[in-house]
């Protein structure tokens, strides 16, 4: 594959193997002790650990390996970072399927608030959680699962923790606590899960007085994208031969967009930035990574376009906004994105667990970071609670396009 390896992920939080952080030497009896990598004495967990074989109770509770990653998931929530996560085989091929544009669920991605409560990033289009009236921003106070025995407050509650409640057999219930910051208002949801299909990008055309405008519905910065984004390229540039001065330019629409590959995020800006840096990667150790746009490509050079965005835009997707922004490529529409400026790298283990590092920041070609900020859009507009099947921001973008703002 063409990527660098470098992604940005919103679901999971879980835990580090000991074994990539500690050398071991092997002591009397042939009993494994850890040896100290600097400050980081690990004798203590061992004899814990010795305690509870010889003196717990219950001993057929003992679990090695579960013993193993959550000793692991207590470092890792330490760091304080809910994008650094190392997923157990299980969690790690969900993380996967979802990035592939496939798994089962309710449709909702999940991050935290700014005051670290668990959210809703985004309800996946015509998914359980989007028809049950789910926003971007809610907040979830409460999971019940009643088939599973669960009965969970969120508070304090892990990314992947959620994820695993949240999920499960397709057709099975849960129910959801919510809070809506808009109106201030609690409330409940049952949703039905189903097996979630996201395609990462599709193009429809909108007929406006007398011009069409291509309308891409981008969700997800997918696996899916580095094919379909060529073929709707393609399919825009030979329509417009056909429609002549009928055609009216673009709407990209991020909203709802969690993000997903970053390089992925470059490729669709190549298309409509001629040359320069699209995004900068710095990392901790002061080592900065130039995303320039890519050649051979510019094939939408010249069309107007308007891009949508809302506060499920988050990471790759405000890449690709705030680049589009700072070049005077395209106006903004909507209300303030998400704010996820940092990036993580994937790496998958022989297990089947995978490690999800936070590596770097990221910085638009102004050299602003957007982390917990956001990007404010040109023309705010906020959706509507109560105008029915109306899409106000829709209808505020054809405006824009049409040179009526």
């Amino acid at each position: 594959m063409r990527l660098k390896n470098i992604r940005n992920l919103f679901l999971g939080l879980a835990v580090l193997a000991v074994v990539s952080l500690v050398s071991y030497k092997v002591g009397q009896g042939n009993k494994i002790i850890p040896s100290t990598l600097g400050q980081f004495d690990l004798s203590l967990m061992w004899k814990v650990k010795e305690k509870l074989s010889t003196d717990f109770l219950e001993k057929d509770n003992i679990d090695n390996e579960k013993m193993k990653y959550g000793a692991i998931q207590g470092m890792v929530a330490a760091l304080d970072d809910p994008y650094t996560v190392f997923l157990p085989p299980e969690e790690n091929k969900s993380a996967n399927e979802d990035l592939a544009g496939e798994f089962g669920g309710v449709g909702i991605s999940l991050g935290y608030s700014k005051d670290g409560v668990l959210s809703v990033m985004s309800p996946l289009s015509e998914t359980p959680a989007d028809k049950a009236g789910i926003k971007a921003g809610d907040l979830i106070l409460k999971i019940v699962d009643t088939k599973n025995n669960v009965d969970r407050d969120t508070n304090g509650i892990s990314l992947t923790e959620a994820v695993n409640l949240i999920r499960g057999d397709i057709g099975t219930e849960v129910t959801l606590t919510m809070y809506r910051e808009s109106n201030q208002k609690r409330f409940e949801v049952v949703l039905k899960r189903d097996n979630i299909e996201v395609p990462g990008v599709e193009l429809k055309w909108l007929e406006i007085k007398d011009k069409k405008i291509a309308w891409i519905k981008m969700s997800k910065f997918s696996e899916d994208l580095f094919t379909k984004w060529n073929d709707i390229v393609v399919k825009i540039n030979n329509e417009k031969k056909t429609l002549g001065n009928s055609y009216g330019g673009i709407i990209l629409d991020l909203r709802n967009n969690p993000g997903g590959y970053l390089q992925a995020s470059v490729v669709v800006a190549s298309d409509f930035i001629k040359e320069g840096v699209i995004v900068k990667q710095q990392s901790t150790k002061g080592i900065t990574e130039v995303y320039n746009v890519e050649k051979n490509r510019g094939n939408l050079l010249d069309d107007k376009l308007v891009v949508l965005v809302n506060g499920g835009s988050a990471s790759a997707s405000e890449i690709l906004a705030g680049a589009l922004h700072d070049y005077n490529r395209a106006k903004l529409v909507g209300v303030k994105t998400f704010g996820k400026g940092t990036v993580q790298q994937p790496e998958d283990f022989s297990d089947g667990s995978g490690l999800h590092l936070t590596i770097a920041k990221w910085l638009l070609p102004n050299g602003k970071n957007i982390h917990k900020e956001g990007i404010v859009p040109d023309v705010e507009i906020k959706e509507a609670t109560d105008s029915g099947d109306i899409d106000l921001q829709l209808e505020k973008a054809k405006e824009v396009i049409l040179g009526n703002n």
